[in-house]
């Protein structure tokens, strides 16, 4: 019997020269072998998410790094939708970012909710970075008895960004009693992994794990990814 085929979307506008965005057919590729998984992925332009680009064929959605995406609309509905569909989810770097905005604008309420690189007007909830992370590795610690803490199998890790956005303190403490969790922070407290514990596979880096492909290492998040998606 022929292996049942699991498909990807990868949501972003895709860039040869990006190094995330070379990174991440390693990175799926090493997972679906290892998992001996069949996998197919496509890369979706938000644009033509927006135009009415299908997403019910997917397995799974990856928002990919690289900020502003061409279309946010097309970024947002795709996040939404693996949201609301119980889709597993990933998010890295931008998407991390776009699924903050997401978050605050249709589980919140909050419809003026902002992202600082597109505009300043309304309540920014992704704002610029004390300092900016570009190329820049530090420490993370994870909660324990998280969806990272069991892709990884420790509390503490070493995430390379490249980044000048997080989130803002408002939304932070707006997510205190919120099915959007914290699940890892930088030595300085700062959020920099979100999950929903009630969701089948719901999480969001900000730094970039897929780049470890690039070195022929694996990518344990993106193999907890696949696991979610085969179950």
């Amino acid at each position: 019997m022929p292996q049942r085929v699991f498909r990807i979307a990868l949501v972003g506008d895709r860039n040869p020269d990006i190094p995330a965005h070379q990174a991440i057919p390693l990175a799926l590729d090493d997972a679906a072998a290892v998992l001996d998984l069949t996998l197919e992925y496509r890369w979706l332009a938000t644009t033509a998410i927006a135009e009415g680009e299908s997403l019910e064929s997917f397995d799974a959605i990856w928002a990919v790094p690289h900020s502003p995406y061409q279309n946010m609309q097309g970024a947002l509905m795709a996040i939404r939708y693996a949201r609301e569909n119980a889709l597993p989810f990933l998010g890295t770097c931008a998407g991390f970012q776009y699924a903050v905005l997401e978050y605050a604008r249709h589980v919140l309420e909050w419809p003026d909710a902002a992202h600082a690189e597109v505009s300043d007007q309304g309540r920014v909830v992704i704002a610029p970075a004390v300092c900016p992370l570009n190329n820049v590795e530090q420490v993370v610690e994870l909660r324990p008895h998280t969806v990272a803490a069991r892709a990884w199998g420790k509390t503490e890790i070493v995430a390379l960004y490249n980044c000048s956005y997080q989130i803002a303190p408002s939304f932070i403490d707006a997510l205190a009693d919120q099915p959007l969790k914290v699940s890892g922070w930088d030595e300085e407290g700062a959020p920099r992994i979100l999950e929903i514990p009630e969701h089948p596979f719901f999480v969001a880096t900000l730094f970039q794990p897929e780049r470890a492909a690039l070195s022929g290492r694996p990518v344990p998040l993106v193999h907890e990814l696949l696991r979610a998606v085969a179950r």
